[in-house]
């Protein structure tokens, strides 16, 4: 068993969205008690010195201003292998990374974020703007019929330690028994795991046809939720991407609601001690 709870680690590009990450990050930080830490990816490593001259005066600053440790690093490589390896050298808690959406020349930026996210063990916070969250903070928790909802507990419980919550576990039903009795029985089971850890919560339960994300995000919109909380498709295939996977029109929604992307991952066990 291998405990993450070091340090969040925000891939970092000098951009106004990088600057809103750092911002998210830091709310967790000083509440866990983690230091953050700013990644560039250099594509060669001959920058690496320069970059990080850069880079330093900027972790200054977010230090004083956000009270939190903010440390700089640089490496070579690309976002779709380096950060995950970091990850695991710093033993970093979560990853939390901007977005710019899928407005404009940066439709394809959400299928970017997902191509990095699938297969880290730790959880991404997917940001695009500044944090305003609400106290307790409303997660929006849905859940269906599939047994990897059931890995998105444990991240709801470092949340719950890190801040105060109230969860949403959000439902659809009418879609018949081959579906709803599976959905049923991942609520039961949802409800049993937050009550034993005393994280307050309500039940929504929506009976209408349609795309249940869709549905996930039309109520997120209209109750003002602070976080959406979803797992990827296991075993995501390059199709997927092309066609659109869910999970990308959720990480780029238009209300700019953080996204909480939890990879389900059997083979690999992350233990919080604290939870």
């Amino acid at each position: 068993m291998v405990s993450y709870t070091d340090t969040i680690l925000v891939p970092y590009d000098f951009t106004e969205k990088a600057d809103c990450a750092v911002k998210h990050a830091a709310v967790m930080g000083k509440n866990m008690k983690a230091e953050v830490v700013l990644l560039n990816i250099a594509k060669k490593q001959s920058q690496e010195t320069e970059i990080l001259a850069q880079l330093q005066p900027i972790c200054d600053k977010f230090t004083t201003e956000l009270d939190v440790k903010v440390t700089p690093l640089v490496r070579e490589g690309t976002i779709f292998k380096t950060i995950n390896e970091v990850v695991d050298e710093l033993k970093s808690a979560v990853v939390v990374m901007g977005t710019h959406g899928m407005r404009g020349m940066q439709k394809l930026t959400g299928s970017w974020a997902l191509k990095v996210i699938v297969g880290c063990h730790v959880p991404y916070l997917i940001v695009q703007e500044e944090p305003r969250y609400a106290d307790p903070a409303k997660i929006l928790f849905p859940v269906d019929y599939k047994l990897e909802t059931k890995e998105k507990l444990k991240w709801v419980s470092m949340l719950g330690y890190i801040c105060n919550i109230r969860v949403c576990l959000f439902a659809q039903e009418g879609n018949g028994p081959m579906y709803d009795n599976p959905t049923k029985a991942n609520m039961n089971f949802c409800k049993r795991y937050l009550e034993e850890r005393d994280i307050p919560y309500d039940v929504v339960w929506v009976d209408q046809r349609g795309s249940f994300y869709e549905l996930s995000l039309k109520y997120a919109k209209e109750q003002k939720v602070d976080v959406i909380m979803i797992t990827t498709t296991r075993d995501i295939a390059f199709h997927d991407y092309l066609l659109g996977a869910y999970e990308q029109t959720i990480i780029a929604n238009e209300e700019a609601i953080p996204v909480f992307v939890v990879n389900p991952r059997t083979e690999i066990k992350v233990v919080y001690t604290n939870f």
